[in-house]
């Protein structure tokens, strides 16, 4: 496992008065490890759970149809394997916890993902045990990125922004929203992400609508194409969008850009630590309504193991804060001033990934500047 964050896990039993914590979503569990169980995400049945305990013991429990994916990852962890089509996994795990130590524990457990007939069986095989919802401890911790995980987005940073860009640059007007997406995933392999997720190809009047995937449309001049892409390795993901125009930019559309380049600039300026997250979300919504465009209900967000994590730049307070948050060094934003309703048949999005820093903030996504409109020929 994870050095540095099994060490934070351990810390933040003691703080919050646990035995244990427990990692049950695919997310998690990668935080913990450092690597996805390629399955667990796609049923959610097959259970992976990480175990850290206050004192710093640690184990796994995984299915047998994984039991060599994590026994290659995980060789000098104690890990406890369940028979998918004979055991009770849940028993298995109160067998696992029962040995660490934890029969009468109070440990901490993802309730928002377990699902409910699962947390019963597993309470019905551990009636010692209190368990607790510790999703929104997790969700704290994963706030401040370690160095190695700054590192890893900020190569998924220029991953996506590399290949949106090169992909708008080898496709040109009569092209269809598939060719543009042929090239944009074949980009996101070629330079070293292991997967990809929320493609978005939007291109004239599909432009105004907010995820949507590529068509069979064709690109026609004066076309605005928005393009938005998370690559993805080992479970984290950076998510980068780009808007081009087909040969020429269509009325009013260079004007709306400026606009929120300006506003890009701005959030650049004030994203620092100690930095109100509601008060940079209201700064950005008084310079829409400088050009009479539409709000929007958050202009940025935590973003590494799930797409959207606290904190949010918006009217979604993060849990626990009373309505707003403050930035803090090592956070890593996803910053996407846009508007998808222009009043002129199209919408517009900028999105780019920010680290914050002991100072400021710093541009991750930095393979091309966005400060002109990209021109597809």
């Amino acid at each position: 496992m994870r050095e540095e964050i099994v060490n934070r896990w351990k810390a933040a039993c003691n703080t919050h008065g646990l035995d244990a914590m427990v990692s049950c979503s695919p997310e998690n569990f990668a935080y913990l490890t450092g690597f996805v169980v390629p399955s667990q995400p796609l049923m959610r049945h097959r259970h992976a759970m990480g175990i850290v305990t206050a004192d710093g013991q640690t184990a796994i429990l995984g299915v047998d149809m994984e039991a060599t994916t994590i026994g290659r990852r995980e060789p000098g962890t104690t890990t406890r394997i369940w028979a998918e089509f004979s055991d009770n996994a849940m028993a298995v795990c109160a067998e696992l916890l029962t040995e660490m130590g934890l029969a009468r524990a109070r440990i901490g457990i993802e309730l928002d993902y377990l699902p409910a007939s699962e947390f019963e069986k597993l309470r019905a095989a551990l009636p010692g045990a209190t368990f607790v919802s510790n999703q929104q401890i997790v969700a704290r911790l994963r706030q401040i990125k370690t160095a190695d995980e700054i590192a890893l987005l900020r190569r998924l940073s220029r991953i996506a922004d590399q290949s949106i860009t090169d992909a708008l640059r080898a496709v040109q007007a009569g092209d269809t929203e598939m060719d543009l997406a042929g090239h944009l995933t074949r980009n996101v392999y070629s330079l070293g992400a292991e997967q990809f997720k929320l493609l978005i190809v939007a291109t004239g009047e599909r432009s105004q609508l907010p995820n949507v995937g590529p068509s069979l449309r064709k690109l026609e001049s004066g076309d605005v194409c928005r393009v938005e892409i998370f690559s993805v390795i080992s479970g984290y993901q950076a998510g980068v969008c780009r808007t081009a125009v087909v040969q020429k930019a269509p009325p009013h559309a260079e004007r709306i850009w400026k606009h929120l380049v300006d506003c890009k600039y701005d959030l650049l300026e004030r994203i620092k630590p100690g930095a109100s997250c509601r008060e940079i979300y209201e700064r950005f919504i008084r310079k829409l309504d400088e050009l009479k465009l539409p709000p929007i209900s958050f202009v940025g967000h935590g973003i590494g193991l799930f797409l959207h994590e606290d904190p949010y730049l918006g009217k979604t307070p993060e849990i626990g804060r009373e309505g707003d948050a403050q930035l803090e060094a090592g956070m890593v934003l996803g910053v996407e001033p846009l508007c998808y309703q222009t009043g002129y048949g199209y919408g517009m999005q900028l999105k780019d990934m920010l680290l914050v820093t002991d100072t400021g903030s710093e541009m991750l996504s930095d393979y091309c500047s966005n400060d002109e409109l990209i021109v597809v020929r």
